[in-house]
Parts: C-alpha cells; sequence; structure tokens
C-alpha cells in the first residue's frame, strides 16, 4: 500500500477542498454496492470524496479505513462526516505528487 508524507496528503487535501461527495454510506455500512460505486468512481477519478450519513453504522473514520481496503485506496484524511480517499492509476497518473 502507498505510504503517503504529510507534504503529500496536503497537496491532495487542497486538491479534493472543492470536490463533491462522489460516493455515499449510509445505513448498509461499506457494503458490496458501495464498494462497487466507489471501484467506478476510482475509474474516472483519482481523488474522491465520500460522505458518511450519520445512519452508517460505524464511525466516519472506521467507515473510510474499511473502504479505502477493500478499493486498495490510501484514506487522506477524515474532515467530520466526509473522507478522501486517493488511489493512483496504474497506467496514467494524472496526479503527481510533490517528493
Amino acid at each position: 500500500m502507498l505510504e503517503l508524507t504529510s507534504k503529500q496528503r496536503a497537496y491532495l487535501i487542497g486538491l479534493a477542498n472543492h470536490l463533491d461527495p462522489i460516493v455515499q454510506i449510509g445505513k448498509n455500512g461499506v457494503s458490496p454496492d458501495t464498494v462497487e460505486a466507489a471501484e467506478d468512481a476510482f475509474r474516472s477519478h483519482e481523488l474522491i470524496k465520500v460522505g458518511v450519513l450519520k445512519t452508517a453504522p460505524d464511525t466516519p473514520f472506521d467507515t473510510a479505513a474499511m473502504l479505502a481496503e477493500r478499493t486498495h485506496a490510501v484514506n487522506v484524511k477524515v474532515i467530520g462526516r466526509k473522507a478522501i480517499l486517493y488511489r493512483p492509476d496504474k497506467e496514467k497518473p494524472v496526479i503527481v505528487l510533490p517528493k
């Protein structure tokens, strides 16, 4: 799994600042449908924002960690009920992380 430095995390958080949540996680938690929705989002984006509703069975941090693990992504940061996930494209990465 990719390990991010604090500088890289800050860069990704800045890029995600204007994004709206693409995936919403509700009362079913991190279900196969949710994982599939996140996989679809990662096909067209390297950086996604996920919204965790109040009805979700787990905490936003635990939910983001589960989704990141199941999609082989990196949990960049959880802010309130929103999480930022990053998974670089293996063939043509769009986001170039600072060293």
